[in-house]
């Protein structure tokens, strides 16, 4: 019997990848869970695995091909005595395998497109302000569910919601059980636009392609070239140009004295294995751990429609890695429960398999606060944005000696300059001051660390 492969759902937010190399040819036999490709998306490379024994009896794409989620990229003649039979071939899936990206803003306003004799029962929106500002203030925004509660919905249906820009935890399900599918998502957004132009930033476009003037024709002026942006480089202009414009941002600055910490790193690193070389990058993993167990609101995340800020009780810390392709996270999970030659060697190995594009999409997720090193590439400071839904993010510049006063005369010191971003509707100045104030000290006098609650 023959089966198709298809590309399976990798991660939330992935719909499609480019196919970097092929393992296997036509003909091969093939294992259960053999991996038969490796396609690299816009967060990492995964392999795509065989789904049962079989024969190899055509291949769909080559090096190079855009595949997207869904899509059918083998066919296999599945032996009788090796993986499940079938009973006949799957229908074939309409996701197609291209050579080049989708348009997704093409797929997404073309799928919130009402029907005619849909639309025919929607009553036009008024255009006297009066009447719009009541509209906004009586239509109900409060989540269906949160907390506990897990949105019944599949990850299909939950990408198409993120893909508007909807809170799936705002929609009402209408399938049974109360399960949310395309049509419950299309009727919340008419909804919403028909309702209150005001709530319309939930359906916005955060990257910005639609607010973009009309740009010049540069030929004028001499020879250009156009090149693609990376899907690394897509994806970072989108959740930067969401971050700045939906977070109120602050950045404090300040300086710790860390000549006695770099002797030590110096003096441990002697005698460290290459894999175990401790960084300052791992050292203020550690510290900034400490430091959100005692300024928890710098480890949360704010629900702007429940009105509510969510406090996680766990510690997983993100570290900008810089790669060819763009600027990765690495998430580092549970730094409070670790020790220092501990977490430098897992930010080893998750910045190597970072650059090497092997770190998997789920090490990406699930951040509650940010790192950003620039200290190995120079400057003095920098103003790094939040990475949403956290509220804070900490950036490191290269350290320098300074003159220093001591109260008597200016003594030579090697300082490191700090740079505190933080959401200023959850964290106050004075909060972000002494937040940061508490990095310092600990980096000053690391004996801080274990006398800390």
């Amino acid at each position: 019997m023959l089966r198709d492969v298809i590309v399976p759902e990798v991660s939330d937010g992935v719909t499609a990848g480019t196919v970097i190399s092929i393992a296997v040819n036509v003909g091969d036999q093939v294992e259960e869970d053999q991996t038969l490709l490796e396609l690299e998306t816009d967060k990492a490379v995964v392999a795509i695995p065989s789904p049962t024994t079989g024969t190899i009896i055509e291949i769909k794409v080559g090096e190079g091909d855009e595949a997207a989620v869904g899509a059918v990229i083998m066919v296999l003649d599945v032996t009788s005595d090796g993986g499940e039979e079938v009973a006949g071939r799957a229908a074939p899936v309409k996701a197609p395998v291209t050579d080049r990206p989708m348009d997704e803003e093409r797929v997404i306003a073309a799928s919130i497109q009402p029907e005619k004799e849909t639309t025919e029962n929607i009553p036009e929106p008024e255009t006297d302000a009066e009447v719009v500002a009541e509209a906004v203030e009586s239509l109900d925004l409060t989540p269906v569910r949160r907390g506990h509660k897990v949105a019944p919905a599949a990850p299909s249906i939950r990408r198409f919601a993120r893909e508007l820009g909807v809170d799936i935890n705002l929609v009402a399900g209408t399938g049974p059980g109360g399960r949310i599918g395309e049509d419950d998502i299309r009727l919340f957004v008419r909804t919403v636009m028909t309702q209150g132009a005001g709530t319309a930033a939930i359906l916005s476009d955060s990257s910005g392609a639609s607010r973009q003037r009309a740009l010049p024709d540069f030929n004028r002026w001499g020879e250009v070239t156009r090149e693609s942006m990376s899907k690394v480089r897509e994806l970072t202009a989108d959740a930067m140009a969401y971050a700045w414009s939906s977070i109120p941002m602050v950045t404090q600055y300040d300086k710790a004295r860390v000549e006695k910490l770099e002797q030590f790193r110096q003096d441990y690193n002697r005698s460290a294995k290459p894999e175990e070389k401790l960084t300052m990058t791992a050292i203020l993993l550690k510290i900034c751990a400490e430091a959100l167990k005692v300024y928890p609101q710098f480890n949360s995340s704010l629900d702007v429609v429940a009105k509510e800020l969510i406090i996680k009780h766990y510690i997983h810390i993100g570290v900008a890695v810089d790669t060819p392709n763009g600027l990765l996270v690495p998430v580092i999970r549970d730094v409070d429960e670790k020790g220092v030659s501990t977490l430098a060697a897992e930010l080893n190995d998750a910045a190597a398999r970072t650059r090497e594009r092997k770190i998997s999409p789920a090490e990406l997720e699930g951040g509650t606060f940010t790192i950003s090193n620039l200290g190995g590439l120079g400057g003095t400071a920098f103003t790094p944005l939040v990475y949403a839904p956290q509220v804070a993010i900490l950036g490191v510049s290269r350290s320098e000696i300074e003159a220093v006063w001591n109260g008597q005369s200016f003594d030579p010191e090697l300082t490191l300059p700090l740079s505190l971003t933080y959401d200023h509707r959850v964290i106050d100045g004075a909060d972000g001051a002494r937040f940061l104030r508490w990095i310092c000290d600990a980096i000053e006098n690391p004996i801080k660390l274990v006398m800390a609650d």
